[in-house]
């Protein structure tokens, strides 16, 4: 197999962990793999930097700064894997043979980082190691640059794309993906697999496991594995990611209707939504998503359903003082934009709002979430609401 191995800062913090990361990699080059290493800087190594930067620095001095945290890792982990009969070497910017290329927007360069990678891919079938600085990049004119924020899990995942891999291994400071904070929770367990598009979600919403930018560059055929840094073993256990960010404009097939409740300060009230929504489940009726504001909720569900809905909603009103009326609008669509890098776009609501405002289409509501978004229109502009939003994206 070819494997890129991105080793975290924690990972990497003392001698005694480069020594574990760097047995793990021999263990997997000597049973035949192709291997290439991202590293992170040493445990709070950018921290430090970060910390210690006192003073005014423009971005080609602070890039140059915090880039020395994953600079000395990388020499101190190849200088390991040699010291073991690896023939192993060191990547950063600044070498003729880095891979990572930025435009002058400072975004990654496609097509010239995709050729330098499979170079780079070649030297691993010669049997060389590289092991290369993680977050760092470098553009045209040779000035260093960065990734942003979790930029060394979006350098493994995105070298291993480019590099055709079979599997990209995050080694970290926890199990893999856990069912819920297990310094919070009792009981939390590895989550043995999980899709992209869930931990997409859960990387936005908090969860540190891995960067919502490196998921982007995630194929079907790409292996990504979360692992815990004492496992020791760079080609088994941990979390599996399955699947990938699918670009998807979908115009729900069925008429939707708007069932609002009203209360006073209903946003405040505990329960309230669960009361609700469990009054729609005992009836077996699906809600397609849920609005809220300070004094209202609206569930938006299959026309079919819209009496039943709103009868036993009414009981629940008649039922709690909190709540004062429920009513039902009618004949509505909803488009859905699902995209893995719709985060990252900040004007993705703008270029639907704006053709919507040119077209006088009235918009009941527009839902986001950290990897889709839909919007709610008349019944019978919905032909129209789809070719704009396609337009637009």
């Amino acid at each position: 197999m070819r494997v890129v191995a991105k080793f975290g800062g924690t990972s990497l913090a003392d001698g005694e962990r480069i020594n574990r990361a760097a047995d793990s990699i021999a263990a997997a080059v000597e049973a035949g793999h192709e291997v290439a290493v991202v590293a992170s800087a040493m445990g709070g190594t950018t921290d430090v930097l970060l910390d210690e930067m006192k003073f005014d620095a423009s971005d080609e001095d602070r890039a140059e700064i915090v880039s020395m945290g994953e600079r000395t890792s990388v020499r101190m982990l190849k200088g390991a894997l040699e010291a073991r009969g690896i023939d192993a070497d060191f990547l950063e910017p600044g070498r003729p043979d880095w891979p990572i290329i930025t435009d002058a927007y400072g975004e990654v360069d496609v097509g010239e980082t995709r050729t330098r990678a499979e170079h780079c891919a070649e030297r691993m079938a010669e049997g060389v190691v590289p092991v290369i600085t993680g977050f760092l990049a470098e553009d045209h004119d040779g000035t260093i640059t960065t990734l942003g924020r979790g930029g060394s899990d979006t350098t493994a995942v995105m070298l291993g794309n480019f590099m055709d891999a079979d599997e990209v291994v995050i080694v970290t400071d926890v199990e893999g993906v856990m069912t819920g904070d297990p310094n919070v929770v009792e009981g939390a367990r590895n989550v043995g697999q999980i899709t992209v598009d869930e931990l997409r979600n859960l990387s936005f919403r908090g969860a540190e496991v891995v960067a919502p930018s490196a998921l982007t560059y995630k194929t079907g055929d790409l292996d990504v594995r979360v692992v815990h840094y004492q496992h020791g073993d760079l080609l088994g256990g941990g979390t599996t990611i399955e699947g990938q960010f699918e670009n998807l404009i979908d115009l729900h097939e069925r008429e939707l209707v708007c069932v609002t409740v009203a209360g006073r300060a209903i946003r405040n009230q505990p329960g309230i939504l669960a009361e609700l929504s469990g009054a729609l489940a005992a009836a077996d009726i699906n809600i397609q998503t849920v609005s809220s504001g300070m004094d209202s909720i609206s569930f938006y569900l299959d026309v079919a359903h819209a009496q039943e809905a709103e009868a036993l909603l009414h009981d629940q009103v008649v039922e709690d003082d909190v709540l004062s009326s429920v009513t039902v609008e009618e004949s509505i669509a909803v488009v859905r934009v699902t995209g893995g890098d719709i985060q990252n776009q900040g004007d993705a609501v703008r270029r639907i709002l704006d053709p919507f405002a040119d077209a006088r289409i009235y918009l009941h509501d527009v839902i986001t979430s950290a990897t889709s978004l839909a919007v709610f229109v008349p019944w019978e502009d919905r032909e129209e609401a789809l070719e704009l939003i396609q337009a637009a994206f």
